[in-house]
C-alpha cells in the first residue's frame, strides 16, 4: 500500500471508528490517535490491537498516538444538570463541591483561584460563557456574566493571558502513559504544554519508548516556544483550545508560525481541529473547510489530524477519503511545490549539506525515489525536510523506527534487515524501491546513509543507483 500523497493523515478513533481501522488505513489513514480524555484501558488496547492487525493487513507501518488528557480543568455539576444564566447577572465560582445552580458553581481546582486577578476573564465552554472577575480570593471568584444564557456539568474553564501553576501531567496521564507505553504506542503527545519543563519531564518518563509531541494550545507555551520544540520530537497545532484563548484572527497567524518553526528544525508538525468539521454529521464539507485543509498542505505541514469526524461522526470513512483527495489535489497543483518551498530552512551541519545535494540532484528527471537507510530516523527526516518531490524510501532495522515515521511527511517506512556492509545498501535499496513500484528499470534512486551503519544522524554517504533493466 503505497501513499500516492505527500501530506499525512491522522483519524482519531472512537465509537465510530475503532471497529472500522483496517478500512480508514484503506481510506489513507496513515496514523491512529486514541484519545485518553475517553474510555477505558481494556477499549484503549482493543483499539491498539486493532490497530496493529491493520497494519499486518495493509503491508505498511502504522502508527499508533497516545494523546493524554492533561490538566484539563472543568466546572463541578449543576442540580439537574443545568443552569440557566444571562448577561450582566452576577455569578461566583468557588470550591464547594454542592451542585450548583444560576447563581454559583464549584471549581475543584485550586490552583485557578491563585491565578485569578480582579478584572481578568474566565471563559465557559469553549468560550461560550465569558465571566468578568469583579472580587477573587483563594477559594472564591464572585464574577459578571459578559456572555452567554446557558451552562451544564463539566464544561471546560479558561483563562486567557493567565497562566495556571499546574502540572502538565496529572496522576491519570502518568496512569495513562504507563499503559499506553506498556502497550507499544508509537507517539505520545502531552496537552496543554505551557513550559520547557512540561516536556522535560515527559522525556524523562517515556525514556525513548515512543516519539515524545508536544501540543500547542495555550498561549503561554508561545512565549518558550523555542525551549518547548528544542525538547519534542514532533508537535501539535492543537487550534481547538488554542482558540478559546487566543482572538480568530491570530489563530492562522500562530498555525503559520508553528509550522515554519518545526519544519526549521525538521520534526512532524500536525495540523489539527475542525478541519472537516461539518463532516460529523454531513457526507461532504464546507468549502471553506476544504479551504482550510488545502491551506495545511500548501504550507508544507507533515499531518492533518481528524477528531470528532473519525471518532464519534456519522461519516468516519469518507471524511478521511475526501481529506486523501483534497491533499491529493493541491499536491498536483503546478504551484505547490513554489509555494511549500517558501517555508524552506536548512542548517549549515555536513549532514544537512548532504541531503541538500541529494535533494538537488533528485531534481533530475530520472531520478523517481530517495532512500535513506536510518536506525533512528533522524537521517530520513533531515530528507523529508528538504521536501523533495519524490517519495521517500526510509529503510529501516527497527519496527519502532518504521511506525513513528508513519508520521512524517513524504515518507515511505519500510523494515529490513540490519546490514553491517555498505556494499549491500544500494541493491537492497533499489530492489525495495522496485518491488514496491517506487522505480522502474533503468530509473535512478539516491541512496542516502550515514557510516558507520547504525549511527544515529550521521549522514555522509551518498550514493546513485540505477534499478537494473530486466
Amino acid at each position: 500500500m503505497i501513499r500516492a500523497r505527500r501530506a499525512r493523515i491522522v483519524a482519531t478513533l472512537g465509537p465510530a471508528s475503532r471497529d472500522r481501522v483496517q478500512a480508514l488505513a484503506e481510506a489513507g489513514a496513515d496514523v491512529f490517535r486514541v484519545n485518553f480524555s475517553h474510555g477505558a484501558h481494556a477499549d484503549h488496547a482493543a483499539t491498539i490491537a486493532a490497530v496493529r492487525e491493520a497494519e499486518a493487513k495493509a503491508g505498511r507501518p502504522l502508527a499508533v498516538l497516545a494523546d493524554l488528557q492533561g490538566p484539563k480543568i472543568r466546572l463541578g455539576e449543576f442540580r439537574g444538570g443545568r443552569a440557566l444564566i444571562g448577561p450582566g447577572q452576577a455569578f461566583r465560582l468557588d470550591r464547594d463541591p454542592t451542585p450548583g445552580d444560576s447563581q454559583r458553581v464549584c471549581v475543584p481546582l485550586a490552583e485557578v483561584f491563585e491565578a485569578l486577578r480582579k478584572g481578568a476573564l474566565v471563559l465557559l465552554d469553549d468560550g461560550r460563557v465569558r465571566l468578568r472577575v469583579v472580587r477573587c480570593g483563594p477559594d472564591f471568584a464572585d464574577t459578571e456574566v459578559v456572555e452567554g444564557e446557558a451552562l451544564s456539568d463539566h464544561k471546560g474553564l479558561n483563562l486567557p493571558g493567565l497562566s495556571i501553576p499546574v502540572p502538565a501531567l496529572t496522576p491519570k496521564d502518568r496512569e495513562d502513559l504507563k499503559f499506553a507505553l506498556g502497550e507499544g504506542v508509537d507517539w505520545v503527545a502531552l496537552s496543554f504544554v505551557q513550559r520547557a519543563a512540561d516536556m522535560a519531564e515527559l522525556r524523562q518518563l517515556v525514556r525513548g519508548r515512543a516519539g515524545v509531541l508536544a501540543k500547542i494550545e495555550k498561549p503561554a507555551a508561545l512565549d518558550v516556544l523555542d525551549e518547548i520544540l528544542d525538547l519534542c520530537e514532533a508537535v501539535m497545532v492543537a487550534r481547538g483550545d488554542l482558540g478559546v484563548e487566543l482572538a480568530p484572527e491570530e489563530v492562522p497567524v500562530v498555525q503559520k508560525r508553528l509550522v515554519r518553526a518545526a519544519r526549521s528544525r525538521g520534526i512532524p508538525v500536525i495540523v489539527a481541529t475542525q478541519m472537516l468539521d461539518s463532516m460529523t454529521s454531513a457526507p461532504t464539507p464546507t468549502r471553506a473547510e476544504a479551504s482550510d485543509v488545502a491551506g495545511a498542505v500548501y504550507e508544507g505541514a507533515d499531518a492533518l489530524m481528524l477528531s470528532g469526524e473519525t471518532a464519534v461522526g456519522d461519516y468516519p470513512l469518507e471524511a478521511v477519503a475526501m481529506m486523501s483527495r483534497i491533499i491529493t489535489r493541491v499536491e498536483h497543483d503546478p504551484r505547490w511545490p513554489e509555494l511549500m518551498d517558501a517555508e524552506h530552512s536548512l542548517d549549515d551541519s555536513d549532514a544537512d549539506a548532504l541531503v541538500a545535494a541529494a535533494s538537488r540532484a533528485a531534481e533530475t528527471a530520472s531520478t523517481t525515489c530517495l532512500a535513506a537507510f536510518t536506525s533512528t530516523g533522524t537521517t530520513a527526516l533531515r530528507m523529508a525536510r528538504e521536501r523533495p518531490l519524490q517519495p521517500i524510501l526510509a529503510l529501516t532495522p527497527r519496527l519502532a523506527t518504521a511506525r513513528r515515521l508513519a508520521l512524517a511527511w513524504g515518507m515511505e517506512p519500510r523494515l529490513v534487515a540490519d546490514i553491517t556492509d555498505p556494499e549491500e545498501m544500494t541493491p537492497l535499496a533499489l530492489k525495495t524501491a522496485a518491488d514496491l513500484g517506487l522505480a522502474s528499470p533503468g530509473e535512478r534512486v539516491l541512496v542516502l546513509a550515514g557510516l558507520p551503519m547504525g549511527s544515529p544522524g550521521a549522514a555522509n554517504v551518498l550514493r546513485l543507483g540505477h534499478v537494473p533493466r530486466r
